[in-house]
């Protein structure tokens, strides 16, 4: 086995995770991204944005730019997520934009982050506490602690120098500045003869996936077992079409010490291991 790795004659079939049909047209979606871009160019088909009742409306690429920025910056939470509250992420990109600079200036951070609070504690209508407070970062500037109570457990997060100096921060942040007073009052979404009020760009992005899902079904495949013969063949088996994975080592030692951690018998290097890479896990599926 390990010189048919080395010769690279080892390889993993990569089926797709999706089947969406439409009609009698069926197509095979490779993962969640590519799911979430076929859904996307549906969704812009005919779909203008109009920021006001008078305004010439958003359409075409620079329409699909913004969505796809979007997408990209919803992305960029996933990862943060692991670390930090997913709605106060989110809330950051609909109030006031916030520098990464500005966290150097304590009256700032405190002015911003209550404000923050506030419009997040009247949409989530008393479902998790928050506590803040304001302490010197040992890095630079200043940084903001905020307790999170939710069901009696108290989830305590940092947001300092490391995180207003992140990529996804300053993704975040530059997405704000763009959707920041973009809609006004009278705002709607038009998508052929059908149109929605919005008062965000959230639910500008929500009502289109919405739209492009009618009409389609989308099956998600667990594993190659869910799949009849012809499917198998489509898929994974036809040497014309298929998606192959080469199996490389660069690293045979290391290698096996972590198929040993996650394979042995003893189960607490198991567990450190788990709990080690947690946050830094990038393709996890359940």
């Amino acid at each position: 086995m390990p010189q048919l790795i080395e010769r690279g004659h080892v390889y993993i079939g990569q089926p797709p995770l999706f089947k969406v049909k439409r009609g009698k047209q069926e197509q095979y979606v490779k993962d969640e991204l590519g799911l979430n871009t076929l859904l996307l160019q549906s969704a812009l088909d005919d779909a203008q944005l109009h920021v006001n009742a008078a305004a010439p409306p958003i359409s075409g690429e620079a329409l699909e730019e913004l969505a796809r920025r979007y997408n990209a910056v919803m992305a960029a939470l996933d990862r943060l997520a692991r670390r930090y509250d997913r709605a106060v992420l989110e809330r950051m990109l609909f109030v006031a934009p916030f520098s990464e600079t500005d966290h150097q200036h304590a009256q700032q951070l405190q002015a911003w982050f209550s404000t923050l609070l506030a419009d997040l504690k009247s949409d989530l209508a008393g479902a998790a506490r928050y506590q803040l407070r304001i302490e010197a970062d040992e890095n630079s500037g200043y940084q903001a602690i905020l307790e999170r109570h939710v069901h009696g457990s108290i989830l305590v997060e940092h947001y300092g120098f490391e995180f207003f100096t992140s990529a996804e921060y300053r993704s975040l942040h530059e997405l704000a500045l763009r959707l920041h007073g973009l809609l006004d009052q009278g705002a709607f979404i038009q998508r052929g003869e059908r149109r929605q009020a919005v008062s965000t760009f959230k639910e500008v992005m929500e009502w289109l996936l919405s739209e492009a899902r009618k009409g389609i079904s989308i099956q998600r495949y667990k594993g190659l077992g869910e799949m009849n013969p012809e499917q198998l063949w489509e898929t994974t088996m036809n040497a014309q079409t298929r998606r192959l994975l080469q199996v490389q080592i660069e690293d045979a030692i290391r290698a096996d010490e972590i198929f040993t951690t996650l394979m042995g018998d003893q189960v607490e290097p198991r567990r450190e291991f788990i709990e080690s890479n947690a946050l830094a896990v990038s393709n996890l599926d359940i």
